[in-house]
C-alpha cells in the first residue's frame, strides 16, 4: 500500500486554491440566478432576498468586541441597521439583545471564511489582517472593505502583507498613516484611504476606568506579554516567574490569546510549573480590565497591551529586553526601528535578565517613580487621538462612505 502525505503547508495552500475554486462557482451561480430572476421581471433586477447588507463587522475572535462594542451601541443609538458576523460561538455580542444589530456566528475558521468570500454587502468593517492574502478572499458583491486598529499601535507591527488588500484604513493617530504609505510605495499597490477616528475600546476602557474605584489589594504585579519565539514566555518563562516569586508581590500571568493556540505546549508546561495559588494567578478571561485595574506595575515586551496600561491606567512597565525577530511582519520591509520600540523609554525601564536577582527593588522603585507622566501623554497626543471621539467618528465615516457608494 503506498502511503500519501501532503505537508501541512501544501495542505493549506491546496484547501486554499480549493476554496477559491468553490468561492468563484458560487459567485457564477449566483449571477445564474439573478439573470433569470431579471429577465422573468420584466429587465428590474434586484438583489436575491436576504442576500445584500449595507453595513458588516466581521470579528474573528471574540476578544475584539471590545473594538466592535462601541460601534454596535453608535449603531443602536442611531437605529441604524448593521449585521454583526462573528467566528466565535461565545462572542458577547450574540447576547447582547440589540434591536438594530444583528449579530450571526457564522462558524470558525475556513467555514466562517467560507461564508465572507460570498458575502454580499457595501461595506465590510474588521480588525482581521490578510485580507486576500490567507483563506479570507476579496468577495466579488462586496464593494468597500475597512479594517480598523485593534491597538494604538503602529502599522509595522503587523503580519506581512496584513492590510495591502483592503480599500481604507481607520487611524487612532496620524503617525500610523506614514509607514502605511510606504509600503504601498514599496509594493506599488494604490493608495488606501486613511482617516483618523481614534481607538474605540481606549475610549471605552478610559470611561469604565473612571467610574471603576480600583479596589484594594496587595502589592501586585502582572506579567502580560506578546506571543512567538520573541516574547517573554518562551525567553524567559521559568526564570522570571521564579524571579518574581521570589519577592513579596502577587503576580498575575495574562498570557496572549494566540499563546494558547499557537504554542499550547510551552504554556502548558509554564501552567504545571507554575500553578494558581495564593501568589501567583493566570488570567485567561476575554475581558483584562480586572487584571490591568488591580495591578500596580506591569511587565511585558512588545505586545499592544503595553498602551492600555500605561496611557489609560497611568501606570508605569518594565519591558523585557527581548529580540524582536521582524521577519514575519511588515517591519522588515522598512529600514528603520520599530516606533513602539522608540517610545518606550518614555513609559518604563528596560529589563534585562541580569535583573532577575534583584527585579522586586524595581518594581519598587517604578511604582514610586513619577518621571514618566510626561512621557506618557506625549505617546497619548500621537497615538490616541480624536480621544473619547472614536465611536461617534466611525460610524460618522461609515455612513459618509455608504452615500458615496449609493452615489
Amino acid at each position: 500500500m503506498i502511503l500519501l502525505y501532503i505537508d501541512p503547508g501544501t495542505g493549506s495552500m491546496l484547501f486554499t486554491i480549493l476554496l477559491g475554486i468553490v468561492s468563484s462557482l458560487i459567485f457564477v451561480f449566483r449571477k445564474f440566478l439573478l439573470n433569470i430572476k431579471f429577465a422573468f421581471s420584466s429587465g428590474k433586477q434586484k438583489e436575491l432576498p436576504g442576500a445584500s447588507h449595507e453595513y458588516v463587522i466581521f470579528s474573528d475572535s471574540k476578544r475584539y468586541f471590545n473594538v466592535f462594542k462601541p460601534i454596535c451601541d453608535e449603531f443602536e443609538k442611531r437605529n441604524i441597521h448593521i449585521d454583526y458576523l462573528t467566528a466565535s460561538p461565545d462572542d458577547p455580542a450574540l447576547s447582547m439583545g440589540y434591536k438594530n444589530v444583528h449579530c450571526e456566528f457564522i462558524g470558525e475558521g475556513n467555514r466562517a471564511f467560507a461564508r465572507l468570500n460570498t458575502l454580499n454587502a457595501d461595506i465590510v468593517l474588521s480588525t482581521t489582517p490578510g485580507l486576500d492574502v490567507y483563506q479570507w478572499k476579496r468577495s466579488k458583491t462586496v464593494k468597500y472593505y475597512v479594517h480598523i486598529f485593534h491597538a494604538v499601535d503602529e502599522a509595522l507591527g503587523y503580519r506581512m502583507f496584513g492590510m495591502d488588500y483592503y480599500d481604507a484604513i481607520l487611524l487612532t493617530g496620524a503617525f500610523q498613516g506614514d509607514n502605511i504609505r510606504k509600503l504601498e510605495k514599496l509594493r506599488n499597490l494604490p493608495e488606501k484611504e486613511l482617516t483618523v477616528t481614534g481607538s474605540t475600546y481606549m475610549d471605552a476602557l478610559l470611561e469604565k476606568k473612571e467610574t471603576t474605584p480600583e479596589p484594594e489589594h496587595k502589592k501586585t504585579v502582572l506579567l502580560a506579554p506578546s506571543w512567538g519565539p520573541s516574547a517573554i514566555l518562551n525567553r524567559f518563562g521559568t526564570s522570571l516567574i521564579e524571579a518574581l516569586l521570589g519577592t513579596d508581590y502577587s503576580i498575575i500571568i495574562r498570557p496572549h490569546p494566540q499563546s494558547s493556540v499557537s504554542e499550547k505546549e510551552m504554556l502548558d508546561e509554564l501552567m504545571n510549573r507554575f500553578p494558581d495559588s495564593n501568589r501567583l494567578k493566570w488570567s485567561f478571561d476575554n475581558n483584562n480590565f480586572d487584571a490591568l485595574n488591580t495591578s500596580d506595575v506591569m511587565i511585558t515586551d512588545f505586545s499592544g497591551i503595553i498602551f492600555d496600561y500605561s496611557l489609560v491606567f497611568g501606570k508605569p512597565i518594565l519591558y523585557a529586553d527581548t529580540s524582536f525577530d521582524s521577519a514575519p511582519y511588515d517591519a522588515a520591509w522598512v529600514d528603520e526601528p520599530l516606533w513602539r520600540f522608540e517610545v518606550l523609554p518614555s513609559l518604563g525601564k528596560k529589563l534585562d535578565e541580569k535583573d532577575f536577582p534583584h527585579i522586586g527593588d524595581l518594581l519598587n522603585d517604578l511604582i514610586e517613580n513619577p518621571e514618566f507622566s510626561e512621557g506618557r501623554k506625549k505617546v497619548t497626543e500621537t497615538a490616541w487621538q480624536k480621544k473619547t471621539e472614536s465611536a461617534r467618528l466611525t460610524v460618522d465615516y461609515l455612513i459618509s462612505k455608504h452615500k458615496e457608494i449609493e452615489a
